[in-house]
């Protein structure tokens, strides 16, 4: 799948990693969940190239294009936790250093694709990623997809923790108001990776700008791991189903802000 794709090495401070970039417009930066920039994420990221937007896919761990299986996955999460310095996962209230990173890329992906902005979608593991980059000006359409930072989400507090700084909270505040931005969050309810509690807290810091898409577990496709990835893995691909017409409602707003005529 990553044959439709050509890539560049994109470095800023001290981090370099591989990006995969494919199709033409204003730019999604879609930033993948664990294990990697596997096939699932690659078939989202097809179906946003498809609906008429550059799709940039950061390399940010694992092997990119292998496959899922449960022993990746585990390998990549202890590597995280034990081993990487530019992922932060237990902190509560700053984001991880790597972010930094992606903003930069945000400013490249601006400067080459234009459009009103840049869209920023992160899965799970990178789900606050999205919020965090509000920083960066050129980002302008935020989506946390089972947003599961800070891990151990095991005391109230940590389960409503957002994995943001105070300042990047308060700049996404501003922002959503002064430009009339909004930010979408997906879930499913019985999904303690991604707590009922960090949804609520969301609701309570942008109200209306809050657009939560909570589904039953039911309405996951079954696999071999609880209901988490809505837009991947439990992903029921069918016409009319709950987690298709919730990928067709995070496409549809992606293109509609970035193709969105300057104010």
């Amino acid at each position: 799948m990553l044959d439709a794709y050509t890539s560049f090495d994109f470095t800023d401070g001290p981090w370099t990693r591989q990006v995969f970039r494919r199709g033409e417009g204003p730019a999604v930066i879609i930033m993948h969940e664990m294990p990697g920039l596997h096939p699932l994420v690659l078939r989202f990221a097809d179906r946003v190239a498809d609906a008429g937007m550059t799709v940039f896919l950061p390399s940010l761990f694992g092997t990119p294009g292998k496959p899922l299986s449960i022993p990746y996955a585990l390998g990549e999460i202890a590597k995280s936790i034990c081993i990487r310095r530019e992922f932060d996962v237990w902190s509560s209230d700053r984001s991880s250093p790597i972010v930094d990173w992606l903003r930069a890329l945000a400013r490249k992906a601006f400067a080459e694709c234009g459009g009103r902005g840049v869209g920023a979608l992160g899965m799970c593991f990178t789900g606050n990623f999205a919020l965090a980059m509000m920083t960066e000006p050129a980002v302008i359409a935020p989506v946390m997809a089972q947003p599961s930072l800070p891990s151990a989400a095991l005391s109230k507090s940590k389960r409503s923790a957002l994995g943001v700084s105070p300042a990047e909270l308060g700049c996404a505040r501003e922002r959503f108001e002064a430009e009339d931005l909004s930010l979408i969050g997906l879930r499913f309810k019985g999904d303690r990776l991604s707590p009922s509690e960090r949804f609520d807290r969301l609701r309570a810091e942008f109200g209306r700008r809050f657009e939560a898409i909570e589904l039953n577990d039911a309405d996951a496709k079954p696999a071999e791991v609880p209901p988490h990835s809505m837009l991947t893995i439990h992903l029921d691909d069918r016409p009319g189903t709950p987690t298709k017409n919730a990928e067709k409602r995070v496409i549809e707003f992606l293109s509609a802000a970035v193709h969105a005529p300057q104010k």
